[in-house]
């Protein structure tokens, strides 16, 4: 793992913070890629993880794609069509599909600008809270393409229809306030508390049963695609198992002792 997405531990909570304030952080290069990929299955695989929280290093959130790398590789470049199509799948869309699969619940604490990819990158979090700091546009109309990374699916789900097509449309930017109005972020708060208030609601989802926190949130995505019928279908398999689980005997143990919760990896 290279320090272009810098991951740190806090107990149960895992922080990454994209490490590339030179370029405001731009996610489209294959070494970052790699390395959100990695982390993701990483945080995956390993069951004492319960909360990630996503942030970038400097000012900047999420720039999105490197500009100039973009032009010289792409724009410029002597790419057929089926080659840039190529050089997508490879690249940059596989951040979505890795954070979607992920079971780990992740917070996006939006320290600043996430423009175009980089908005995105945020919506493919499950919870976001904003610096006052912070500003999203789904921008990539001002430079004559589409959203190639997932904001057309993760952006309509979260604002609606309508102000997604606002925003995907006009390209301009939303400030904190205005996310916090249509919904795309939860919170906003002062510059200095982003990562003290994400550490908090870390908090108060990592002290709940991992198991159930998980299998939570392989249903709501579930919910996404699946009719009503099927996603009571597939609760009704998931309660099962979580009757059975050592999570659910030690809450109902605790519960009934009076005491606190002691839950250990799912």
């Amino acid at each position: 793992m290279n320090d272009v997405v810098i991951s740190e531990r806090q107990e149960d909570i895992v922080i990454w913070r994209i490490n590339r304030p030179e370029n405001r952080n731009a996610i489209s290069d294959y070494e970052v890629v790699d390395a959100l990929v990695e982390l993701a299955q990483q945080a995956q695989d390993d069951k004492t993880v319960r909360v990630i929280i996503l942030t970038g290093e400097g000012s900047a959130f999420s720039s999105g794609g490197n500009v100039k790398n973009l032009r010289t590789d792409i724009t410029d470049a002597d790419k057929s069509p089926s080659e840039i199509a190529e050089w997508y799948r490879k690249g940059i869309q596989r951040i979505p599909l890795a954070l979607y699969k992920l079971d780990v619940p992740i917070i996006a604490a939006v320290n600043g600008p996430a423009i175009g990819a980089g908005c995105d990158l945020a919506c493919m979090c499950d919870i976001r809270i904003a610096a006052e700091s912070a500003k999203f546009a789904e921008s990539f109309v001002k430079l004559g393409l589409i959203p190639g990374d997932g904001g057309a699916w993760f952006l309509p789900r979260i604002v609606g229809l309508s102000k997604a097509c606002e925003m995907t449309f006009s390209g301009d930017a939303l400030n904190a306030q205005e996310a916090l109005a249509c919904g795309l972020v939860s919170k906003v708060v002062p510059n200095d508390q982003l990562m003290p208030e994400a550490l908090k609601i870390a908090q108060r989802i990592a002290v709940n049963p991992p198991l159930s926190v998980r299998m939570a949130k392989q249903l709501i995505r579930e919910g996404q695609r699946t009719e009503l019928e099927t996603n009571l279908q597939t609760a009704a398999v998931m309660q099962a198992v979580s009757h059975r689980s050592k999570d659910h005997m030690e809450a109902m143990s605790a519960i009934f002792e009076n005491r606190t919760a002691q839950y250990t990896a799912c």
